[in-house]
C-alpha cells in the first residue's frame, strides 16, 4: 500500500483531516506534514516538506491543500520530481495520473464540497499512468525544468 503525504494551509485544515481520516480508512500509511489547526498559516511552510518527502521517496504520492489548491500546487511544483496537479473533479484527477503520473495532487477546499474531494482523490488514487505516448513529455518537463 502506497504511503502519502498531506499537508495544509488553515483554509485546507478541516478538509485535509477529512482526506487523512479517509485514507487512513482505506489502510494507506499517511504522514501529515501540517498545519494542526486553522490558525493562519503559511502554506509553503507545510506543503513544501510533503513534497520533499515525495521528492526523496519517503513517500509515495503526496496531496496538499488550501483554500483554492492554486499556492500549494505551485509550492509543490518547485521540488524537484514533483509533478502537482490541480484537481477540480475526478476526471481531472485521472488524467493527472493517467498522462502526466502527478505524483501529488492539490486541492481547494473553498473550490470543492467534501464528497467530491474525497471521490478526487480516489479516481486519482486507482488510475494509472498509461506511458507510451505521455513518457516523452513527462520527461522534457524533467530535464528542461527539474
Amino acid at each position: 500500500m502506497e504511503r502519502i503525504a498531506i499537508a495544509s494551509d488553515h483554509a485546507g485544515y478541516a478538509l485535509k483531516e477529512l482526506v487523512k481520516r479517509h485514507l487512513s480508512d482505506k489502510g494507506y500509511t499517511v504522514e501529515d506534514f501540517g498545519t494542526s489547526s486553522e490558525k493562519s498559516a503559511d502554506y509553503p511552510d507545510y506543503i513544501v516538506p510533503a513534497a520533499r518527502s515525495v521528492g526523496s521517496g519517503s513517500n509515495d504520492l503526496g496531496i496538499v491543500l488550501g483554500g483554492s489548491g492554486n499556492g500549494e500546487a505551485m509550492a509543490a511544483n518547485k521540488v524537484r520530481g514533483i509533478r502537482c496537479a490541480l484537481c477540480w473533479n475526478r476526471k481531472s484527477a485521472r488524467l493527472a495520473r493517467e498522462h502526466n503520473d502527478a505524483n501529488v495532487i492539490s486541492l481547494g477546499a473553498r473550490m470543492v464540497s467534501e464528497v467530491k474531494a474525497l471521490a478526487i482523490v480516489d479516481a486519482w488514487l486507482t488510475a494509472r499512468f498509461e506511458g507510451v505516448r505521455h513518457i516523452q513529455r513527462i520527461e522534457t518537463i524533467g530535464i528542461i525544468y527539474g
